[in-house]
């Protein structure tokens, strides 16, 4: 990793073929990244957990940082903050079985099952639940799929594969390319088959693990140690009682004791004509303890008003969590201070503020969101979303940074959800004119796209861009992708845990260059009278149509 020396920055950058075009960039300062960062990882900020002692002195720092650049307060009567009333819950030991035609066999927590619940309750009870295998359980009218076939779930256990239809998919089965090939889409998250799940009224659901499709392992499935957080007051009837995930090979040992092969069930659930499969015999029963606590949190909301058309909106938006105190690393540390995750990102629109702020007034309105509970499960974007969804139709863009290089000055930006919306043109535009390319992110069956503080608002039909630096080895000029595999390998190694913090060796030049691609994209659009469109084939672009008539 290339050790950060600020007043070397641009001399360094002079040597490279980027030096012209860097030296025309917009007034994005690495050394400002660099010193916010190092403020808002330290220990006095605790690690960044909501509902604690470290979001007091999160917002305060932040309202203090927009104040003193000018914005004015975006939240509800005028105020910075917006209220984020969550609930926390925390399963407790407890007793889970699958019952094969009377013979009962114990699925013991983070073994063979790991659960956990979103709902405010003293004790999950399911006594004999029958269990249903849904396919991929995925209705896409606009591709003609449909896995649920009219089966009622009511009181049931649904039982699903991660990802897509189209994930494994052969050329011989129906759903080849329908659902982006490789690349997930927002059917295969699991977040949508919980949703699902709880619309048709099932009790429960389980997720068939395995590592290809999910992207991760099953120590990373059962991390969480059971713990789980959801938006407050949500009604009962929108969240399942129970939700998790089977182990791949008991999953397959439960399916075969019920005569079944979930081998050849994979290969059917590709098709359109899947019809679910009831597991003759085959039933759940579980009896846990659930702690569980409200919490009240905040989103931070600060705008630059449009001069001309200030009811059309630019949203810019990180999340300004992180994961707290917890159990002692190696060295002792103990505090998780999400440097690059997303302190960084923080830093970054403070100085898209600071840059937007000190020119001319835009003609639209800039608002800057920081979002609370994105570790969580995106849920302060989500509320945010939520208490806006009657006006999503009149925000042009939502632009999201989460995760930025610090591996120094790259050839390249790498782009999360191509073939999303138009705004990845706006980006390949204004990196041409930095001298650099547009590189698709690496991985796309990991679904980045669906994992963090944009999609509550793809999700109501607002075009979105997201920066994530991890989807993918950046192109760096010192060192090319070799050196920017280094750097992705180091930095994953300290993905949530305590040594993603503030060190001197951090170069935040490449982070500037993202940063300043960030502040043209928005501006730009702010000055102009484009409305971004999705691309076809876009699971969002319906949503689009119909908000639109608000415009």
């Amino acid at each position: 990793m290339t050790k950060f020396f600020p007043a070397m920055a641009f001399a360094l950058l002079a040597a490279t073929s980027l030096s012209t075009a860097a030296l025309a960039r917009p007034p994005i300062s690495p050394e400002r990244l660099s010193q916010d960062v190092k403020i808002l990882a330290s220990e006095e900020f605790q690690g960044r957990a909501p509902g604690t002692e470290g979001e007091t002195i999160t917002l305060n720092w932040l309202v203090k940082q927009l104040e003193t650049i000018g914005l004015e307060p975006a939240g509800p009567g005028g105020q910075w903050m917006q209220d984020v009333p969550l609930v926390r819950t925390q399963v407790q030991p407890g007793a889970m079985q699958a019952s094969l035609n009377g013979k009962v066999i114990p699925l013991a927590q983070g073994k063979e099952v790991f659960v956990s619940t979103v709902r405010p309750v003293d004790r999950v009870t399911i006594d004999n639940a029958p269990m249903v295998f849904m396919g991929y359980g995925v209705t896409a009218p606009e591709q003609g799929w449909d896995d649920f076939k009219g089966v009622d779930l009511k009181g049931k256990i649904a039982v699903f594969l991660v990802n897509d239809p189209d994930f494994e998919a052969t050329e011989a089965d129906d759903a080849a390319g329908k659902f982006g090939n490789r690349r997930m889409t927002y059917y295969g998250r699991w977040t949508y088959k919980f949703e699902e799940a709880a619309r048709r009224g099932a009790i429960g659901a389980l997720i068939v693990h395995d590592t290809p499709g999910a992207g991760y392992d099953w120590k990373t499935v059962i991390a969480p140690g059971g713990e789980n957080y959801d938006l407050a007051d949500v009604p009962a009837d929108q969240r399942i009682l129970l939700q998790g995930w089977l182990e791949g090979a008991a999953a397959a040992r439960l399916f075969a004791n019920a005569g079944e092969d979930l081998a050849a069930l994979r290969v059917k659930a590709r098709q359109k004509d899947f019809h679910p499969v009831p597991l003759k015999g085959a039933t759940f029963s579980a009896d846990i303890p659930v702690q569980h606590t409200r919490v009240m949190s905040r989103n931070v909301l600060a705008k630059i008003p449009g001069k001309s058309r200030p009811d059309e909106e630019i949203l810019y938006g990180v999340h300004w969590d992180a994961h707290g105190i917890g159990a002692p690393a190696a060295d002792g540390s103990t505090v998780r201070a999400g440097a690059n995750d997303d302190a960084l990102g923080v830093a970054a629109l403070l100085e898209i503020a600071r840059a937007l702020k000190a020119g001319p007034q835009p003609e639209r309105t800039v608002t800057f969101g920081f979002w609370t509970a994105e570790e969580r499960g995106l849920l302060g974007s989500e509320a945010y979303a939520d208490a806006i969804a009657s006006r999503a139709g009149k925000i042009v863009a939502n632009i999201d940074i989460d995760i930025m290089n610090t591996g120094g000055p790259a050839r390249d930006v790498l782009l999360v959800g191509h073939g999303q919306n138009e705004l990845e043109d706006d980006l390949a535009r204004f990196a041409a004119a930095q001298g650099r390319t547009v590189t698709p992110e690496a991985l796309p069956e990991r679904g980045l796209f669906y994992r963090a503080d944009h999609l509550p608002f793809a999700r109501r039909g607002v075009p979105t861009l997201l920066f994530m630096a991890i989807s993918g080895a950046p192109d760096l000029v010192d060192g090319g992708r070799a050196a920017g595999e280094a750097w992705l390998k180091a930095y994953m190694a300290c993905y949530h845990q305590t040594c993603d913090r503030w060190t001197p060796e951090l170069d935040f030049r490449g982070a500037a260059d993202d940063v300043a691609l960030a502040y043209e994209i928005g501006r730009d659009l702010a000055n102009s009278d484009r409305w971004p469109q999705w691309k076809p084939g876009s699971e969002f672009g319906g949503i689009r149509a119909q908000s639109a008539t608000g415009k």
